[in-house]
């Protein structure tokens, strides 16, 4: 069987079927199961515990995404960390700052890039002066302000 039809994550079977049970999420959060079914060859009650499985076994989630303008956060920026010493104890105090909604450990010249949304300019000043750079251990910060948002999809991962 080839590796692009079945893998297993977190002990969940990752066939061609649930792949597309993915992807006809990701088109839509909402999409009645009856309607994944009828798309996938799969009864709803099939669907259902599927889905349940995926979610369970944190493959997927189901959330609304919103889009932080709207919402009162109109300043969004990537910030890149370089670290000294205990990386994992950094990037477990950066976790805990609410501002920051993504987080990765890198290679290359920073060791973590997070991504934060922020009320205004003094809202990012603060969680960069008082947050990101109070943690012991971090050495440097690079701050890319967004200025504009051109893609931002959610339909990858399955192909």
């Amino acid at each position: 069987m080839a590796s692009r039809e079945r893998s297993a994550v977190n002990g969940v079977l990752l066939d061609d079927v649930a792949k597309a049970i993915i992807e006809q999420l990701q088109e839509d959060g909402r999409r009645p199961y009856a309607a994944i079914g009828k798309a996938v060859g799969l009864s709803e009650a099939a669907v259902r515990q599927r889905v349940q499985r995926l979610v369970d076994a944190g493959v997927i989630q189901i959330v609304a995404v919103t889009d932080p303008l709207t919402v009162g956060f109109p300043r969004a920026a990537m910030i890149g960390i370089r670290v000294e010493g205990d990386l994992e104890s950094v990037a477990a105090q950066l976790e805990r700052l609410p501002a920051i909604s993504y987080m990765v450990i890198t290679a290359g010249h920073y060791d973590i890039l997070v991504e934060a949304v922020c009320e205004d300019d003094a809202h990012l000043l603060d969680l960069i002066t008082k947050g990101i750079r109070a943690i012991p251990g971090v050495l440097h910060t690079e701050t890319f302000v967004y200025l504009s948002l051109r893609k931002q999809i959610y339909t990858w991962g399955t192909r």
